[in-house]
């Protein structure tokens, strides 16, 4: 079973979410600080992240940022982190995401929380890593992607092996029992050998 020193939560950065995102995000980062788990997330203090650092600190927990330069302005990075690492693109800022953490969880978002999302779900996939991938499935707003998957994986374009990759569940306890548990394909495995 897996321990987690640090988990990178990727979310979106609107202020125009319903509330109850908000508060979901607030939960998870103060439920992360209660277990000891550091938060790794993308600096801002917006939106549902700023919700996820406001939470953890607010229990005593450590939270390291992770901000472009271009998006300081936009996303108004947070001022009380723990550690904050401004870097020069979104891919620097996925990159460094990852090396910090142990694993990843996503919370409702847009295009950037899919994107970082997918990315680290593929890093797993090809075992540039092997830290698993967990959606916090708040109001069943995953429900639809998560049907989706399922029908990639019908229509071949997701090996049956890999579906696991992204592991969902509606409750923060629920979700770490997921990724301290499930079973990472090592790429030896199934990339067929010339």
């Amino acid at each position: 079973m897996r321990t987690f020193r640090r988990i990178a939560v990727f979310c979106g950065s609107s202020d125009a979410a319903d509330p109850v995102y908000h508060e979901a995000a607030r939960a998870l980062g103060r439920g992360l600080a209660e277990r000891g788990i550091g938060v790794v997330y993308g600096g801002g203090r917006v939106g549902l992240m700023g919700a996820v650092a406001d939470g953890a600190l607010e229990a005593g927990g450590q939270v390291y940022g992770v901000i472009p330069e271009k998006l300081r302005a936009l996303e108004v990075d947070h001022l009380q982190l723990t550690e904050c690492f401004v870097v020069d693109s979104m891919h620097a800022r996925k990159a460094m995401m990852a090396h910090l953490s142990d694993a990843f969880i996503a919370l409702p978002g847009g295009y950037g929380t899919l994107d970082e999302l997918f990315e680290a779900v593929t890093w797993t996939q090809l075992n540039y890593h092997l830290k698993p991938v967990g959606l916090l499935n708040v109001r069943g707003y995953f429900d639809q992607l998560l049907a989706f998957l399922q029908h990639a994986v019908g229509e071949g374009f997701i090996r049956q092996m890999h579906a696991p990759l992204v592991t969902a569940a509606e409750s923060l306890d629920d979700l770490l029992q997921h990724l301290a548990t499930v079973d990472l394909p090592e790429i030896g495995r199934w990339i067929e050998k010339p």
